[in-house]
């Protein structure tokens, strides 16, 4: 498998990962609200990672 196409799966598995968690901290727990503030700072995960993703991919080198 090609290093891009592993760096893209793997970006897209840590976002929804991430997504994943973030909504059960929102609203797994007992309803508190640091616990809402705890799964909105995760849930803002999610787009720093596809950005830091897309650098990655964009800086690597490119094969003719």
């Amino acid at each position: 498998m090609k290093p891009v196409t592993i760096l893209r799966i793997t970006t897209l598995l840590a976002a929804f990962a991430s997504f994943v968690f973030s909504v059960w901290l929102y609203f797994a727990n007992d309803g508190a609200i640091e616990d809402r503030l705890n799964g909105i700072f995760v849930g803002i995960w999610v787009p720093s990672i596809l950005a830091f993703g897309i650098f990655l991919v964009q800086a690597l080198p490119k094969k003719d």
